[in-house]
């Protein structure tokens, strides 16, 4: 189970570090140019899109650093918890904005994380 969680949270750590980094790098336009998965940036500001990818980078460096610094290693459930909100988020755009194909990767996402969460404050705890 220990390895399960490692594989998942370095994977979602990968996957938001990329996405977070775009999204904190790149211009609104441009994201939105991307394509049909990248329209929901049209309901927030500039602001708000550096500031998801902002989010995003920082959940992605707790799901790891915490715990391979052994710094605070309960930083790694939050995260994940942080990540399980900013992805039900995102649902919430989806559903809003009727992208509901769209939304499966997101729910997939949250229970990825959902997982982490679980898995680090209950039977894979750091601090048991």
């Amino acid at each position: 189970m220990n390895l399960a969680l490692w594989i998942v949270a370095g994977l979602l750590a990968a996957a938001y570090l990329l996405g977070g980094g775009y999204k904190v790098i790149t211009p609104k336009g441009k994201i939105t140019a991307a394509g049909p998965s990248a329209r929901w940036v049209e309901d927030f500001s500039a602001g708000g899109v550096k500031a998801i990818g902002a989010l995003e980078v920082l959940a992605a460096v707790g799901l790891i650093l915490p715990a391979v610094l052994d710094i605070a290693p309960v930083l790694v459930p939050l995260a994940a918890l942080g990540l399980v909100t900013l992805m039900v988020g995102a649902a919430a755009t989806r559903i809003r904005r009727h992208e509901t194909k769209l939304m499966v990767v997101d729910l997939v996402y949250t229970v990825l994380a959902g997982f982490v969460a679980w898995g680090r404050f209950g039977p894979e705890s750091f601090t048991g």
